[in-house]
């Protein structure tokens, strides 16, 4: 049985972990919204429509930060469709996704879901077709207390208080020639500076001092891929515009499954060190600029899309349908091993990773999956996503591991992919791990100077069958099992056994 060495020491940290790197992402798009989050008429619904089965899943999996409304549908979105009496506003055909949207949920349905779901809000403003004033008084509306004409509408609306959002994208993938409006990266920049300004004034803020609720975080446009003939130029270019008024700059990412290729298998497994470098990069252009601009402020990272995403299905339902069923992956057991390593991902690089949206949060490439009127299910990502997300905290600590690697379309990828996190007020350290070999494999954990360490959680998620899936009538197939607590020697050393293809979460006390 081979064997990898892995060391962390607590004195080692990588950076503090923003708990809003385990945020999620709702957009108008297929059955996101409407029988997803919001279904009027479903027997758990409340007097708002909001599923009530939905939202304890959502609390399940601690999501402190919801992105809304888009995505691409927000490029051709007028944020003033989804206010006011429902009965009156306008149904319209959606040009992103080939769908009839009618308005019923909009920006004050999204407010009350998230204060009902206990969920902080990212919102978006539409740089495709939308204005730099557009955007300005979006946040007027959620913002400002009241006396103005925008402001008074929200009051008329029922939300007499102003939503405060803190969060911002300054529009989405707009270096995509499939968004609505592209631009290019000197256009963009020039109207992202432009929004970011009035932005801030609608905010109350003046002179780079905070309004009279702090200061807006506003999120740039990055490039939505790394495969972008445009990356990472696009970056800089878009950065050396907005430098001084952004504070994130945006990133998307999906990888995908497909059996069509020369070695299918090996390229999925290698997604997350793939990540890894695309961050690496983007890091990198981040520092660039900041040297250019002799700056003092570092700018962090929204991974604000990211996910597994199955080669995309010819699209079955018709144009012009109310929430048709749209990109409904259902993940295998493999998908789940490939997710928790982009989780510890995430984690290993969150100096610069600020935010993290999954995309998305419910039936549409989700965790999470409905019926209309019915029943739900968790998909495999459910579980490895609950588990860190609720356990990792702290910060990062930097591991040293001599596992072995693979090769795959990416170059090189490690057989035993890890993370290893330290709260030092719960006076805890986690341990996540993915074995992406073909056999067991026996990893042995040193972990210094975090105290006399003892074992609290043990859990396995492995499977006979790779693509091992849940569903309505059976939601249980794939789920972590608890194992029996490994004994720590001499406080920091731990022995374990981990099967092939699985990942596991250990969780440690001192």
């Amino acid at each position: 049985m081979k064997k990898t060495k892995i060391f962390a020491d607590a004195n080692l940290a990588v950076g503090t972990i923003d708990r809003n790197i385990f945020g999620s992402f709702i957009e108008h798009l297929g059955r996101a919204v409407y029988e997803g989050i919001y279904e009027p008429g479903h027997p758990s619904a409340d007097e708002n429509g909001f599923r009530g089965d939905v939202i304890g899943l959502i609390r399940e999996l601690n999501v402190p930060i919801v992105r809304y409304p888009g995505g691409n549908f927000l490029s051709g979105y007028d944020w003033r469709d989804g206010v006011g009496p429902k009965e009156e506003r306008p149904v319209r055909l959606d040009l992103a996704w080939f769908t009839t949207e009618t308005n019923e949920f909009g920006t004050d349905e999204f407010m009350k879901w998230c204060r009902v779901a206990g969920i902080e809000p990212m919102m978006a403003v539409n740089m495709g077709t939308g204005t730099i004033l557009d955007a300005a008084r979006l946040v007027e509306y959620c913002n400002h207390p009241g006396g103005t004409t925008i402001s008074e509408m929200r009051r008329a609306n029922g939300a007499s208080e102003p939503y405060n959002v803190k969060y911002w994208c300054i529009g989405n993938e707009m270096d995509g020639p499939w968004q609505i409006g592209h631009l290019s990266a000197d256009e963009y920049g020039k109207k992202a500076l432009e929004t970011a300004k009035v932005m801030r004034w609608a905010n109350g803020e003046m002179d780079g001092n905070a309004g009279p609720n702090g200061k807006l975080k506003l999120i740039v446009s990055g490039s939505s891929n790394h495969e972008m003939p445009t990356f990472p130029e696009w970056d800089r270019v878009v950065l050396e515009h907005t430098y001084k008024e952004a504070d994130l700059l945006s990133m998307h990412r999906y990888y995908m499954y497909s059996a069509s290729r020369k070695r299918p298998l090996e390229d999925f497994l290698g997604s997350a060190d793939d990540m890894a470098e695309y961050i690496g990069t983007l890091k990198a252009t981040i520092e660039y600029v900041r040297a250019k601009e002799r700056s003092q402020k570092r700018m962090g990272i929204s991974f604000d899309e990211w996910n597994i995403w199955t080669v995309n299905a010819p699209r079955r339902e018709p144009l012009w349908k109310r929430a048709p069923h749209l990109l409904e992956d259902v993940y295998t057991f493999q998908d789940s091993l490939v997710f928790a390593g982009l989780m510890n991902t995430l984690l290993n690089n969150c100096d610069a990773v600020r935010a993290a949206c999954l995309a998305q949060l419910v039936n549409v490439i989700a965790p999470i999956m409905t019926e209309k009127g019915g029943r739900t299910f968790r998909q495999t990502s459910f579980y490895p996503f609950r588990a860190i997300a609720n356990n990792a905290s702290g910060c990062t600590v930097r591991a040293i591991s001599d596992s072995d690697t693979f090769e795959n379309m990416y170059g090189s990828a490690r057989c035993i992919n890890e993370a290893v996190t330290h709260d030092k007020t719960k006076r805890e350290v986690c341990v996540s791990l993915c074995n992406y070999a073909q056999e067991t494999r026996a990893v042995e954990l040193e972990l210094r100077s975090f105290g006399e360490l003892s074992a609290s959680e043990y859990i396995e998620m492995t499977s006979p069958d790779l693509f091992a899936v849940n569903s309505y009538d059976a939601p249980e197939t794939v789920v972590p099992h608890e194992k029996e607590l490994p004994k720590v020697k001499d406080g920091s050393r731990i022995s374990l056994t981990v099967p092939a293809m699985s990942w596991s979460f250990l969780k440690l006390r001192y």
